[in-house]
């Protein structure tokens, strides 16, 4: 994939892939941190390890899909907070 604004990869990184990944040429490096980490339930494949969220399991926010995934959770994350207006 090329790099663009839906998805950046970094093979130079030294955590790179901080994931398992059988495709490193699809590994999206975009979400370095995933921005819905701080949810109770983010949708994403993590355990709680001594009260700590772990995600070294998830590969949600680096599949090339991901992105799109993400900020759909982020725009309905966004319209709860509003009250539950409907997001844009």
């Amino acid at each position: 994939m090329e790099n663009s604004h839906r998805f950046f990869s970094n093979p130079s990184c030294r955590y790179f892939p901080c994931h398992r990944e059988p495709e490193p040429e699809r590994f999206n490096c975009l979400f370095c941190f995933c921005p819905l980490y701080l949810l109770e339930d983010c949708g994403g494949d993590f355990r709680i390890s001594n009260g700590i969220k772990d995600c070294t399991g998830c590969s949600r926010p680096h599949r090339p899909e991901g992105y799109d995934e993400i900020l759909e959770r982020l725009r309905q994350e966004a319209a709860k907070r509003r009250g539950g207006a409907k997001a844009p």
